[in-house]
């Protein structure tokens, strides 16, 4: 099997500093814990922003001033959130992908029901603009999948052109809404995919370890991080997102991978290089 890629997605929408005090929210506390975790072994960082009052948000600059503190730093991959905000409009969605021009950006391919109290709107308008600002770009979508139906919806773009081959898919299981964390859904997710296809999975909240380990074991990718978990087992935070970094480095090595730097990750990808 490749080597394996490991993503860290340090904060989220979700969870504050009410519920894990370690959770890193300004722009140098982000920067911070992803070269913390690229020290550890992830080789991919999946950002997200918060305002002033730590609320989720799209602020350009907010996104700006965590892009180049992260740069300043280290040559990890930065995969930037198109949904940072569930109530944010299309152009606020994609003006940061346009000023920073990252090498990798989500791709949210449908719409859905979210924690059952609110609707995530990916609507077909937005995602045909969406693909065409990435494309223009030369910036890799990452695909993610929440529920079955979005896999319909990326093959739809794939036809139209809009996403090109090969594809990299990120499985987001156990989402209130989306398809349940469960292996054999899992294994279902993978068989469907195009054969060039790359793909990465991970499990929110309790579902996390044994989605990672069925994806490091199946071949794929994995994300760790505090925005789809900020416990290291039950009933005990995490310390940090490198923390779990590290752990899931030692699984795949324990699985007879090895992981990708991000010079690997670029190759692998054939992204469009950005200097340090």
């Amino acid at each position: 099997m490749r080597k394996a890629i490991i993503t860290v997605a340090p904060t989220g929408e979700g969870a504050g500093r009410k519920d894990n005090p370690a959770l890193p929210v300004t722009p140098r506390e982000i920067a911070q814990a992803v070269y913390e975790s690229w020290q550890a072994g992830a080789s991919v960082a999946h950002i997200h922003v918060r305002d002033d009052n730590e609320k989720p948000s799209m602020s350009l600059e907010k996104f700006s001033e965590t892009f180049h503190l992260i740069r300043e730093k280290c040559d990890i991959v930065i995969n930037l959130t198109t949904s940072g905000d569930i109530r944010a409009g299309d152009e606020e969605r994609m003006a940061h992908l346009l000023k920073l021009r990252p090498e990798i950006a989500s791709f949210d391919c449908g719409t859905m029901n979210w924690a059952n109290d609110d609707v995530f709107m990916n609507h077909p308008r937005f995602l045909e603009k969406l693909a065409r600002v990435m494309l223009d770009c030369s910036i890799k979508p990452e695909v993610e999948i929440f529920d079955t139906g979005m896999l319909t919806n990326a093959q739809y773009y794939i036809k139209q052109n809009l996403l090109q081959e090969p594809v990299h898919y990120q499985f987001v299981m156990g989402a209130a809404g989306g398809i349940p964390a469960s292996i054999e859904n899992l294994t279902w997710l993978v068989r469907q995919l195009p054969e060039n296809a790359t793909w990465s999975a991970f499990g929110v909240g309790r579902h996390h370890i044994p989605i990672m380990a069925a994806a490091l074991l199946l071949g794929g990718d994995t994300r760790v991080g505090f925005e789809d978990n900020i416990y290291y087992s039950k009933g005990l935070l995490a310390k940090s997102n490198a923390q779990l970094v590290e752990r899931a480095v030692r699984l795949a090595h324990e699985f007879g991978r090895e992981t990708a730097s991000p010079l690997e990750v670029r190759e692998m990808f054939k992204l469009r290089n950005q200097e340090k």
